[in-house]
């Protein structure tokens, strides 16, 4: 089981969770945080941390979330490790909670 970054991470790109996360499995594209999940471990550390509520087990993804199982696995690849926080995406708060942003995600 891995743990999964979904769409509400689109434009918000908050790290508080990558602040928790005792192996560093989060990779940061340009507007978007994904999860290894090879080197994910399943601690659940993250969850709670997220301020956009955007991560999820596998097993617990909400429905027309599951595409994002596959993206994190994907793009995990391309991007590189992200260890540090950093400060949001500038209008993260306007972002927050809006839906269908799947097409805004910057590959």
């Amino acid at each position: 089981m891995t743990f999964v970054v979904t769409e509400n991470c689109i434009k918000c790109k908050f790290t508080d969770c990558v602040d928790v996360c005792p192996v560093d499995c989060f990779r940061e594209g340009p507007n978007f945080l994904v999860i290894d999940p090879d080197e994910c471990i399943d601690c659940t550390l993250c969850e709670p941390e997220c301020p956009a509520n955007a991560i999820f087990s596998e097993d617990e993804l909400p429905s027309g979330q599951e595409i994002f199982l596959e993206l994190n696995a994907k793009l995990s690849k391309e991007w590189p490790v992200i260890t540090e926080v950093k400060a949001p995406l500038p209008d993260a708060e306007e972002w927050n909670g809006k839906q269908a942003k799947i097409d805004l995600l910057e590959k």
